[in-house]
Formats: C-alpha cells, structure tokens, sequence
C-alpha cells in the first residue's frame, strides 16, 4: 500500500513539473510571437554591455533592435528582460529597462510594467 502511495505522490509531483515547464515555455514563446524567447534574447546581444551598466553608451545595433522589438513585440522585450537567460547573462532588468529611453526610442511604452519595473 505504502509503495502504491509514493508511485502515485511521484506520479503527480512529476506531471506538475512537467505542466510547469510545458506553461512557461508556451507562455515566454508567447510573448514573442513565434520567435523563440532565446531567439530573441541573442537578438538582442549586442545590448549586453549596456543592460547592466546605466552608464555605458548604448551601441546603435542594440537600439535598432530594441526598436525593432517595440514595433513587432513589445511585451516579447519584457519577458526576454524577465528570463532566466537574463539573469543568467548577468542582465539587471532595472537598467535593461532603461535602453529604449536611452535610445531615444520616441514609441517605447512610457509607464508600462514589466514585472516590478516601470517603462520610463
């Protein structure tokens, strides 16, 4: 009986993980489109060094890609700044999320939330 019990607790233990992982991939795809979320965050390399420092210049191909993002997916921007691949590439979304007001991006979503953070 008791192993009966622990087969069915494991049973439903991994059909959780596995609904968990198969939502967050179809909800980060989502977000952009058909564009997987790791297409779109190495689409957005070259804003790496400015992601994470409020104080470097932002390259120009960074801007048109940000740009490029807010035109086609702007919610896409959000959950790539909101991955775990971000975090992992060392990305504080509290600076990402200055880049298109850095870029002078004049259609970026001004006061929008993006998790905790605010578009300015």
């Amino acid at each position: 009986m008791a192993s009966k019990m622990t087969f069915y607790y494991a049973t439903l233990v991994l059909y959780l993980i596995v609904s968990e992982v198969f939502m967050y991939k179809a909800g980060a795809a989502g977000e952009c489109g058909k564009t997987p979320i790791r297409s779109a965050a190495a689409s957005l390399s070259p804003c790496l060094s400015a992601a994470g420092n409020a104080r470097a210049k932002v390259p120009p191909n960074c801007c048109t890609k940000v740009n490029g993002l807010i035109n086609t997916a702007p919610r896409c921007l959000c959950a790539v700044l909101l991955s775990p691949l971000a975090k992992q590439a060392g990305i504080n979304p509290a600076i990402a999320i200055t880049i298109p007001k850095r870029c002078n991006i004049r259609n970026r979503p001004v006061g929008k939330k993006c998790g905790s953070y605010t578009v300015p």
